[in-house]
């Protein structure tokens, strides 16, 4: 117990860690002063020939490959600077399905004539060949069959990461087999971000849009995070082992308060955030606002919106880097969706747009939204892509962590729904039945103080509890989990939005050749597919059991485990748009229905075992020492005369909890040992019967820490976990 209270100590004794910020005259330590000072955009570059730079951007709208030519010149201009910035090795950088990163380090010596020198060459930029085998394949690579490959991305910047006596060159790349089936995150994300700007722009083309030659899906991934004193993280091997607490006795003041959201920031934790901000600007991640979250030792972050590529590439950059600067600061950063039962968990609102080449977002209301027909049937399309794709969508965000959140009366429940808004909610409603449209203008708000400046009110109230909601001109993906990489959710997204965009383009075409005019047209298709997708549209509380009741009358999926959505790829009717768009063919859908279902599965075990591992060497051992203790005292009491009743009381619920506790963990191990060998029936027996045998081990052992003195107890408690720093 004395490692507590040291730890304790400690925890509220750290140091303040100051850095050293660089300023100069004219900027005066301005972000933008350093701002992707570790980061080779060729765009940007100055080195970089201005020709070179045309060639590069027609490639990437094109997708034609880039030349030897163009590569090695790439080569020598981007190993010059990383020479110049103190690299001594360079990698490429990508993400394997284990929903990570992943890189081998290369260093830049070479032999020539038994001289040592430096040199990078065009083929070390655009290929490298990891193992395949040794990465999440889901069966297409077998131990002798390794080889795998990683190819450059010519669209998403290098970057640096400094270590303390040298620092690497970050090449980021796609990951494919020797055949080339994608292994990995980015390469559909890739596909799926191509095909929609192809479809997009055509239908833009068939309604007058003729200057539109590529459209971007623009992505803002916000991120939630907890933090954690370090002494008290390693002496919770729950945390250690699978990033959450497999137990824990709340503290009687949590966030019933709503005391710590937005409220003033901590200075160690801003501390923390001075530097995260730093070393993200420095490596061209456009963080831009933080603050204290609801639950206690909560937090987020969020960035500016960038294409949906880089954006995924700057959260994994972000993850990481939150990861890294937290142990500077002798903290832990906990990106696990539901590190701590019983307060909210950590989720990573996605929000998405779609923006032309000539700067027009096309969710984008104006200000008189019944009357911008553009903007009516992309939203239209929208919801019949969710509508129709709401069971892939919540595929899109199946993991293990995730499972614990969703639904829990602080994140969206696994109905995928979609939130309006009254106004825009009202003007589709009149679409649907085919009514003139209401003006939903905005508002003047009076406030009743003329010192205060005015207000406008938006179109669209927020609704938090929403899965997927509209706010102002963006949707949110509200249920991605904290820990997820977001290429796959915008994979699927795109995917589903560019399905209905292709077939949006027949029906204008259709319209327009009748004789409608392109706002007749457009209003046409709006009427078409509201009328399709209506029941997805909810603005209600998405937290109630009503609309858990109402959603099933509609028709609306309801896939309350990862399970049961993973079960999702192996039906082809519900995977089919992936393989006739290109996106993902059959053996990729596949391999990842395989990849993933054994992820949930191995880490679902790795928290029973670790649960049983907590129970047998911390919670019994604590549980015995203050019954052994009661025993002595009631025999004291007894040889003393001294009533004993409380004691006695006190000791036989402790031992009842006991018993129970025991029992069941018994009861979860056996089942771990007996499991067969259909994976699917294994994980919908770890969600519908392990997974709530657990929660009740957990909440006995709740109990028992209730009662078991805090000098016995050997875990650190959530008092520690969540307020000490």
């Amino acid at each position: 117990m004395n490692e507590i209270i040291s730890n304790r100590d400690r925890a509220l004794s750290r140091p303040s860690r100051k850095i050293s910020i660089p300023s100069g005259q004219k900027e005066g330590g301005a972000a933008s002063s350093y701002y992707g000072s570790l980061t080779f955009d060729y765009r940007t570059q100055k080195n970089v020939p201005a020709k070179l730079k045309k060639e590069l951007d027609e490639l990437i709208i094109s997708q034609k490959p880039i030349s030897p030519v163009q590569a090695e010149q790439m080569a020598e201009l981007v190993y010059d600077w990383a020479i110049k910035n103190g690299c001594t090795h360079f990698c490429h950088w990508f993400q394997p399905l284990t929903g990570s990163t992943a890189e081998k380090h290369d260093g830049f010596i070479d032999l020539r004539g038994g001289k040592a020198v430096e040199k990078f060459s065009a083929g070390e930029l655009s290929q490298g060949e990891p193992d395949a085998s040794s990465f999440p394949n889901g069966g297409s690579r077998s131990t002798f069959e390794a080889r795998g490959y990683t190819t450059w991305d010519i669209s998403s910047p290098f970057f640096i990461i400094e270590g303390l006596n040298g620092s690497t060159l970050c090449i980021p790349t796609a990951f494919v087999a020797y055949h080339g089936e994608a292994l990995d995150i980015k390469t559909p994300l890739l596909r799926a971000n191509n095909v929609l700007s192809k479809e997009v722009t055509k239908f833009l083309h068939l309604i007058g849009k003729k200057d539109v030659n590529h459209v971007s899906v623009c992505v803002g991934p916000e991120q939630e995070y907890f933090l954690v004193d370090r002494a008290f993280y390693y002496s919770r091997p729950d945390l250690v082992m699978t990033g959450k607490t497999l137990l824990g006795k709340g503290t009687s003041k949590n966030q019933q308060l709503d005391d710590h959201y937005f409220g003033s920031i901590p200075q160690r934790v801003k501390n923390f955030m001075d530097e995260l901000n730093y070393e993200l600007h420095r490596l061209g991640v456009p963080a831009k606002t933080q603050h204290n979250e609801v639950a206690p030792g909560q937090f987020e972050i969020a960035p500016i919106f960038e294409d949906a590529n880089r954006a995924a590439d700057h959260n994994q950059i972000m993850m990481s880097t939150i990861e890294r600067v937290a142990e500077r600061h002798d903290l832990k950063a906990l990106l696990h969706e539901k590190p701590f039962p019983g307060i909210n968990g950590s989720g990573k609102h996605v929000n998405w747009s779609m923006a032309t080449d000539i700067g027009e977002n096309l969710l984008s209301p104006s200000e008189m939204p019944h009357q911008n027909f553009q903007f009516l049937a992309v939203v239209s399309i929208i919801l019949e892509a969710v509508h129709r794709r709401a069971d892939m969508m919540r595929m899109s965000i199946a993991s293990h962590g995730n499972d614990h959140r969703l639904g829990a009366n602080e994140a969206p429940p696994s109905i995928i729904s979609v939130f309006l808004g009254d106004a825009l909610g009202q003007i589709f409603e009149d679409i649907k039945n085919g009514v003139s449209l209401s003006d939903s203008s905005g508002i003047d708000i009076d406030l009743g103080a003329t010192q205060l400046a005015g207000l406008s009110r938006d179109n669209t109230d927020r609704n938090r509890t929403s899965p997927f909601a509209f706010t102002g001109n963006k949707f949110e993906f509200r249920a991605v989990g904290s820990s997820h990489a977001i290429g796959l959710p915008l994979t699927i997204l795109n995917g589903a939005v560019a399905e209905v965009f292709k077939e949006s383009s027949v029906l204008i075409e259709g319209y327009l050749s009748s004789g409608q005019s392109i706002p007749e047209a457009l209003l046409s298709l709006s009427k078409h597919w509201t009328e399709k997708a209506y029941p997805v549209i909810f603005n209600g509380d998405n937290y109630s059991d009503d609309w858990v009741q109402e959603a099933a009358k509609r028709g609306l999926p309801n896939l309350k485990t990862s399970a049961d959505a993973l079960g999702l790829l192996k039906d082809s009717s519900k995977t089919k748009f992936l393989s006739d768009l290109k996106i993902l063919n059959p053996d990729e859908i596949q391999m990842r229905y395989n990849a993933f279902l054994e992820k949930y599965i191995t880490c679902r075990q790795i928290e029973f075992d670790s649960l049983i591992h907590l129970v047998n060497q911390h919670v019994l051992p604590s549980a015995i020492e203050y019954k052994n203790q009661l025993v002595q005292t009631m025999h004291l009491s007894n040889d003393t005369g001294v009533n004993f009743d409380v004691e006695k009381e006190i000791c036989a619920k402790l031992t009842e909890l006991m018993k129970e506790v025991s029992g069941c963990t018994l009861i979860l191990h056996n089942h771990l040992s007996s499991f067969n060998h259909d994976e699917q029936k294994i994980a919908e027996e770890i969600a519908n019967t392990l997974v709530p045998l657990a929660e009740k081990i957990g909440e006995k052992c709740n109990a028992m820490e209730g009662m078991v003195p805090s000098r016995m107890w050997s875990l650190p408690t959530y008092l520690d976990l969540l307020f000490l720093r």
